[in-house]
Protein backbone atom coordinates (compact mmCIF):
# COMPACT_ATOMS: atom_id res chain seq x y z
CA UNK A 1 0.00 0.00 0.00
CA UNK A 2 1.29 3.39 -0.49
CA UNK A 3 0.12 6.10 1.94
CA UNK A 4 -1.21 9.06 0.84
CA UNK A 5 -1.25 12.65 2.61
CA UNK A 6 -3.74 15.23 0.99
CA UNK A 7 -2.93 19.30 2.55
CA UNK A 8 -5.21 22.61 2.39
CA UNK A 9 -8.23 22.32 0.51
CA UNK A 10 -7.80 19.12 -0.67
CA UNK A 11 -8.33 17.24 2.62
CA UNK A 12 -11.85 18.75 2.16
CA UNK A 13 -12.21 17.65 -1.44
CA UNK A 14 -10.85 14.09 -0.27
CA UNK A 15 -12.76 13.50 3.13
CA UNK A 16 -8.85 13.07 4.79
CA UNK A 17 -5.44 13.96 5.42
CA UNK A 18 -4.13 10.69 5.14
CA UNK A 19 -5.16 7.33 3.41
CA UNK A 20 -3.73 3.92 2.66
CA UNK A 21 -4.40 3.22 -0.78
CA UNK A 22 -3.13 -0.11 -2.65
CA UNK A 23 -1.92 1.05 -6.02
CA UNK A 24 -2.94 -1.00 -8.96
CA UNK A 25 -0.18 -2.74 -11.16
CA UNK A 26 -0.72 0.01 -13.80
CA UNK A 27 0.30 2.80 -11.40
CA UNK A 28 3.87 3.25 -11.30
CA UNK A 29 4.62 6.54 -11.87
CA UNK A 30 2.78 10.30 -10.41
CA UNK A 31 1.24 10.81 -13.63
CA UNK A 32 -0.81 7.24 -13.90
CA UNK A 33 -1.79 7.64 -9.92
CA UNK A 34 -3.50 10.76 -10.62
CA UNK A 35 -5.07 9.84 -13.34
CA UNK A 36 -6.24 7.43 -11.54
CA UNK A 37 -7.30 9.11 -8.41
CA UNK A 38 -9.26 11.63 -10.43
CA UNK A 39 -10.86 9.00 -12.04
CA UNK A 40 -11.83 6.75 -9.25
CA UNK A 41 -12.88 9.69 -7.25
CA UNK A 42 -14.94 11.44 -9.55
CA UNK A 43 -12.33 14.56 -8.62
CA UNK A 44 -12.27 15.87 -12.15
CA UNK A 45 -8.79 17.11 -12.60
CA UNK A 46 -8.16 18.42 -9.17
CA UNK A 47 -5.09 16.86 -8.20
CA UNK A 48 -3.56 17.35 -12.06
CA UNK A 49 -3.53 21.31 -11.91
CA UNK A 50 -0.36 22.65 -12.76
CA UNK A 51 0.22 24.88 -9.66
CA UNK A 52 -0.38 21.01 -7.44
CA UNK A 53 2.82 19.97 -6.48
CA UNK A 54 3.79 16.45 -5.30
CA UNK A 55 5.87 14.96 -2.80
CA UNK A 56 7.31 11.43 -3.16
CA UNK A 57 8.85 10.32 0.19
CA UNK A 58 9.45 13.42 1.57
CA UNK A 59 11.14 15.09 -1.91
CA UNK A 60 9.10 17.76 -3.38
CA UNK A 61 8.86 16.03 -7.25
CA UNK A 62 8.09 17.37 -10.59
CA UNK A 63 7.14 15.65 -14.15
CA UNK A 64 6.56 11.61 -14.54
CA UNK A 65 7.98 10.01 -11.12
CA UNK A 66 8.34 6.56 -10.20
CA UNK A 67 5.94 5.20 -7.21
CA UNK A 68 5.24 1.58 -5.71
CA UNK A 69 3.58 0.59 -2.61
CA UNK A 70 5.07 1.27 -0.04
CA UNK A 71 5.47 4.99 -0.73
CA UNK A 72 4.56 7.90 0.98
CA UNK A 73 3.30 10.68 -1.47
CA UNK A 74 2.05 14.08 -0.89
CA UNK A 75 -0.20 16.47 -2.78
CA UNK A 76 0.19 20.22 -2.25
CA UNK A 77 -2.15 22.99 -3.17
CA UNK A 78 -0.67 26.32 -3.16
CA UNK A 79 -0.20 28.57 0.48
CA UNK A 80 -2.27 31.76 0.31
CA UNK A 81 -1.95 34.04 3.75
CA UNK A 82 -2.66 37.26 4.74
Amino acid sequence: MAKLFYFGRLIDISGTAQENVPLPAHVEDTETLVSWLEDQRGWQGVLSERHIRIVVNDEIRSGRVSISNGDEIGFLPPVGGG
